[in-house]
């Protein structure tokens, strides 16, 4: 892993983001040996899909969801997931596995010449639905995060799970404002 000049340290913590909520995933395993951290991969969810507000996504991540308090949740029973980042529509911040960690977000992946996303990236996951719009809120938060990530680590690119994922993944989708980010990013 190679790290940029870090922020004040009382911003990161071996991988966490201070100013995040933590809630550890299990979810979670070392990158492989010299790995570059050098993507974000942004990411929609909500649980039920749709459906805003509640801790579902975060049940999600910690494997604690109750299979049984929905009928969509069935069709994802038994997933093993998580993301190191999810923002809310109200901006709230949530970390669930240490930047420094791969978390298990992207799956089958493949992007700039290189499979198996987790390996080299972080996850960034959105409260919200493929195509839908997004919350200033979030925009704000996710900037913020995102610049604070690009000066602890050697982000170069940033992509949706869409991107990484064709024709398997949607999201973030068509309401997601890339030129919003792109803007306030180092590229």
């Amino acid at each position: 892993m190679t790290a940029r000049t870090a922020e004040p340290d009382h911003l990161w913590q071996q991988g966490w983001y201070t100013p995040a909520q933590r809630l550890d995933s299990p979810n979670f395993g070392p990158r492989p040996e010299g790995a570059c951290i050098d993507l974000l991969v942004i990411h929609s969810i909500s649980l039920p899909p749709g459906q805003y507000g509640g801790e579902a996504v975060q049940a999600l991540f910690t494997n604690q969801l109750d299979w049984d308090a929905h009928p969509y949740f069935s069709e994802i029973r038994g997933l093993q997931v998580s993301s190191h980042f999810y923002i809310e529509r109200d901006g709230s911040l949530w970390q669930f596995v240490s930047a420094d960690q791969r978390a298990w977000h992207a799956g089958q992946s493949e992007y700039r010449g290189r499979t198996n996303c987790n390996d080299d990236s972080i996850g960034i996951e959105l409260e919200g639905l493929e195509g839908d719009l997004f919350e200033n809120a979030q925009y704000a938060q996710l900037i913020r995060l995102c610049q604070s990530l690009q000066q602890r680590y050697p982000i170069a690119h940033v992509a949706g799970h869409e991107h990484i994922a064709p024709g398997r993944k949607q999201d973030p989708g068509p309401g997601f404002d890339w030129d919003r980010l792109k803007l306030s990013l180092d590229f």
